[in-house]
């Protein structure tokens, strides 16, 4: 792995982590502390994390797309990114915001762990 591509991962592996941290934690802390509670319902919050993930894991997914094994990768950053912008942008699926959000970034954060982990990122 070369020294560029490991900064990729590791940051789209942090805002995948932010999302979880704004869905999970916050709404925990808005019961002790009510100003938390601000943060947890700022759904620009939500949407301003999923707007930064798209280019991060992008710019990781093109690049990864330049080897066969690279699909190994794409395919779930791309269903986690979809599964985060549904959440964040559809409002039919409001009630189900949390679940998805945290499934969508695990998927996600799944996937660059992974691709990190195994070196599948010397191509960027």
């Amino acid at each position: 792995m070369t020294p560029r591509a490991a900064p990729v991962d590791i940051a789209a592996v942090s805002l995948s982590s932010l999302c979880l941290i704004h869905c999970l934690a916050l709404p925990l802390a808005s019961a002790v502390m009510p100003v938390a509670g601000v943060l947890a319902d700022a759904e620009w919050v939500h949407k301003a994390l999923v707007l930064f993930a798209w280019p991060v894991s992008g710019l990781a997914v093109m690049r990864s797309l330049r080897t066969k094994a690279g699909w190994m990768f794409a395919v779930p950053a791309l269903c986690g990114l979809a599964i985060l912008s549904a959440a964040a942008f559809l409002e039919a699926l409001h009630d189900h915001e949390t679940a998805l959000t945290v499934t969508g970034a695990a998927v996600l954060a799944s996937a660059h762990m992974a691709r990190w982990l195994r070196g599948g990122a010397e191509h960027i």
